[in-house]
């Protein structure tokens, strides 16, 4: 089974973005979208308090009303994300994305932000997973 070890091995490094709970909405959609992703770590220093992605600010943002340009981060934030730790396997997440709606866990070690894997980074894991299989048992019928 893969880790979430594994899956963050996968990812380029540094790949890990955040914002702070000061930051305007309008920052942080800059950002995901400047770095082509659709979600962000809220971080108080070392400390993580939520996660902001597009799915949050459609929801708690743009039906409300909420401008991105005078909305802070943490008034539509989601708090206390669910997070993970590198030795769980793809199944936790599963559960943890059904069980919660998310699309995106932080990856918390040793108390920590390591990283951030997404509902992507799962399927991708599960397809390089099969390609291995498939290329395993391929040179094993044609031995």
């Amino acid at each position: 089974m893969i880790s979430v070890q594994k899956l963050l091995e996968g990812k380029a490094r540094n790949l890990t973005f955040f914002v702070t709970p000061d930051n305007m909405v309008i920052e942080a959609l800059e950002l995901m979208s400047e770095k082509n992703i659709g979600a962000v770590m809220v971080m108080d220093g070392n400390k993580l308090i939520g996660v902001f992605s597009e799915r949050e600010y459609a929801r708690k943002g743009i039906i409300r009303g909420r401008k991105a340009k005078s909305t802070s981060v943490i008034e539509v934030m989601r708090v206390n994300p669910p997070t993970v730790s590198p030795e769980m396997d793809i199944e936790d997440c599963m559960e943890l994305f059904q069980e919660h709606k998310v699309r995106h866990l932080p990856v918390i070690q040793n108390e920590e932000v390591i990283g951030m894997i997404s509902v992507g980074d799962l399927l991708n894991g599960i397809l390089e997973e099969q390609k291995s299989h498939i290329n395993f048992l391929e040179q094993y019928i044609t031995r």
